[in-house]
C-alpha cells in the first residue's frame, strides 16, 4: 500500500449516491429514434458519412474525420437514417448542432465483428483498434483515447492509474459499472499495460465504494496483472482530479504548463477501460455508456446502461418520471462542475456521466445577480488548483483577460469549491468559463487574423517576386533585341546596295577615263 498524501484545499460533502444504488445496473430500452451529434468529444468536428435514407447496423460509422485529435462517431443500433440537421445538444449554450438523427428498426442487427489475435498486435496496432471504436475518456472530458495513449507512449510512463474515484455528489455510474464489469476494467487495465508498459500500475477506489473494492480485488487475483496495486483513498472531493489523484497516491505534483504524461504518469477511467476491453476483444465501438439518473425531482434513481442519442427524456420515463409536477432542471453531471440543459430532449452523449433531475435550478447558465465579495479568502482556502479565486474574480469580472493568465485562470479544473463555499454565493466558476471561452475566442480570431495576415504578406512577397522577375525578363529581352539591332545595322550599312551602285558607277567612270587616256 503506497503512502498516501493530500493535496490543498477540498471539500467533504454529502455524497447522496445511496439513492441511485439501491437497484443494480438496468439495460435501458432503445427508444424509436436516436439522435447523435456529430462531435462528442474534445477536437475537430466529424463530418456525416451517411446521407439520408441509408440504412445502417449497429456499429456502422456514421461521421469522423481525419484530424489527429479525432474520436468516429457509430451507428448505437441498426436503422434507418431519417434526417442530418439542427437539433439541441448536451452543451452549456443551450444551443443545438448538427446531428444524424436514426428510425430505429427494432432488429438491433449488428455488423459482423472482425476479431483479431491481440497477442500478435504491435502497441500502435493495439492505439489503431482503439481510435477505430471511436472511444474518449470517460470520466467527463471525453477527450479522444487514441492520441492520449499514442502521446503516452512516446514519452514513456512509469505509473499507470486507472481512475475509480467518482468523488461529485450524486453520479455513481462508475462504483456501479466496477461492481458489475470487474473483470473488464481489469483486462482493459492489463491491455493498457501492452502498450505503455508502465513499471507500476495503481486502481484508485475511494473508501465509500467498499463492494466496487470487493469486486475489483476479486477481479485482480482472477486476472493477475503485474505490479498492480489497488488503492482505497480517502473520500474528498476533488479527489478525482488527474492532478489531484497523482498528488494523493505520490505526493508529486504535476508542473505548470504540464500534462501528467511529461512528467512519467498516465491516468485513466474505468469506463474507457471497460470501452477498450470491448473494443478489442469483441470489436465493438463506443456505442453505449452507463448513465446515472438521480435528483430530488425522479421517482426512482438509478443506473442504466444506455445507448448513445437516446433522449433523456426517455431515460426520464425508465426512472419512472418526475415526482413533482411535469418537468424539472436538467443538469448533466453533478452539482459541482455540471451545467444546465436546455430540456428533456437533448440526447446521451459519450461526456454524459450523470442527469440529475431537480425541482429548482441548482446552476446558473450565466453570472447574474449576487452579493458582493467581502474578501473572506475562504476560495482560497479550498481551491485544489493552488489558485487565487478572488483575484481571478476581478479580473475576469471587469474583463482584465491579460491579468487573468498572470493569475494562471487556464489552470482552473472548474470544480466549484470556490463557489460552494462563497457566502456572497458568487457563481466563481461561472465567470472563469466565461472568461475562458471569450479568451479562447479572442484568441482563435487572432489566430485567423495572423493566418489572413501571413497568407496576404506571402501573397506580396510573390506577386513582387513575380513582378521583379518579370521586369528581369523583359529587360534581358530589350538588351537582346538592341544588341541584334546593331548587330544588324553594321550589317545592313556594310552591304547597302545604294552605296554599292554608286561605287560601281565611280569604278565605271574611272575605267572610262582610263581607257580615253
Amino acid at each position: 500500500m503506497p503512502k498516501l498524501h493530500h493535496f490543498h484545499g477540498g471539500l467533504h460533502l454529502d455524497g447522496h449516491k445511496a439513492e441511485s444504488l439501491t437497484q443494480g445496473l438496468q439495460q435501458a430500452t432503445l427508444p424509436e429514434r436516436l439522435y447523435l451529434p456529430l462531435r462528442q468529444h474534445i477536437g475537430q468536428y466529424n463530418k456525416p458519412l451517411v446521407d439520408v435514407g441509408n440504412k445502417v447496423l449497429k456499429g456502422h460509422v456514421v461521421a469522423a474525420n481525419s484530424s489527429l485529435i479525432r474520436a468516429a462517431v457509430h451507428a448505437p443500433s441498426s436503422g434507418t437514417v431519417s434526417a442530418i440537421g439542427k437539433y439541441p445538444i448536451a452543451h452549456p449554450s443551450g444551443q443545438s448542432d448538427d446531428c444524424i438523427v436514426i428510425d430505429i428498426d427494432g432488429k438491433d442487427e449488428a455488423a459482423d465483428p472482425h476479431i483479431k489475435d491481440l497477442t500478435q498486435l504491435s502497441p500502435p496496432e493495439l492505439i489503431e483498434l482503439i481510435c477505430r471504436a471511436g472511444i474518449v475518456g470517460l470520466g467527463g472530458a471525453a477527450f479522444p483515447a487514441s492520441p492520449k495513449i499514442a502521446r503516452g507512449k512516446t514519452n514513456g510512463i512509469d505509473t499507470l492509474i486507472i481512475n475509480g474515484v467518482e468523488c461529485e455528489p450524486y453520479i455513481t455510474c462508475d462504483d456501479i459499472l466496477m461492481r458489475s464489469y470487474a473483470d473488464e476494467v481489469v483486462r482493459g487495465s492489463g491491455y493498457l499495460q501492452q502498450i505503455l508498459s508502465p513499471k507500476t500500475t495503481l486502481i484508485a477506489i475511494e473508501d465509500n465504494k467498499p463492494e466496487a473494492i470487493s469486486s475489483m480485488s476479486k477481479a485482480l487475483k482472477d486476472n493477475s496483472l503485474a505490479n498492480t496495486e489497488l488503492v482505497s483513498i480517502p473520500t474528498i472531493y476533488p479527489s478525482g482530479g488527474e492532478k489531484q489523484l497523482i498528488q494523493v497516491l505520490t505526493g508529486k505534483e504535476v508542473p505548470h504548463g504540464q500534462l501528467a504524461f511529461d512528467i512519467g504518469f498516465f491516468c485513466q477511467n474505468v469506463g474507457t477501460c471497460v470501452a477498450i476491453t470491448r473494443a478489442l476483444e469483441q470489436d465493438q465501438p463506443l456505442i453505449s455508456r452507463i448513465v446515472t439518473i438521480s435528483g430530488d425531482n425522479i421517482a426512482r434513481p438509478g443506473n442504466w446502461e444506455t445507448r448513445l442519442g437516446t433522449p433523456i427524456s426517455h431515460l426520464i420515463e425508465l426512472a419512472g418520471g418526475y415526482r413533482q409536477g411535469d418537468r424539472g432542471h436538467l443538469i448533466m453531471g453533478g452539482p459541482m462542475m455540471g451545467f444546465a440543459l436546455s430540456g428533456s430532449q437533448v440526447p446521451i452523449v459519450k461526456a454524459s456521466n450523470n442527469i440529475m433531475v431537480t425541482r429548482e435550478e441548482t446552476i446558473a447558465r450565466t453570472p447574474g445577480y449576487h452579493d458582493e465579495c467581502i474578501r473572506c479568502s475562504k476560495c482560497t482556502e479550498v481551491c485544489p488548483a493552488q489558485l487565487l479565486p478572488q483575484q481571478l474574480y476581478w479580473h475576469t469580472r471587469a474583463k482584465a483577460y491579460d491579468r487573468t493568465e498572470e493569475f494562471h485562470l487556464f489552470n482552473c479544473i472548474e470544480c466549484g469549491c470556490c463557489s460552494a463555499v462563497c457566502p456572497s454565493q458568487i457563481p466563481l466558476v461561472q465567470y472563469y468559463r466565461a472568461a475562458k471561452s471569450e479568451i479562447r475566442a479572442t484568441q482563435k480570431a487572432q489566430f485567423k487574423s495572423d493566418r489572413a495576415r501571413i497568407r496576404f504578406e506571402f501573397r506580396e512577397k510573390r506577386l513582387l517576386l513575380k513582378k521583379q522577375q518579370d521586369e528581369e525578363r523583359r529587360r534581358l529581352k530589350r538588351e537582346a533585341l538592341n544588341k541584334k539591332r546593331a548587330t544588324s545595322d553594321e550589317t545592313d550599312s556594310a552591304t547597302d546596295p545604294v552605296q554599292a551602285a554608286l561605287e560601281r558607277v565611280k569604278a565605271r567612270k574611272k575605267a572610262i577615263q582610263e581607257e580615253s587616256t
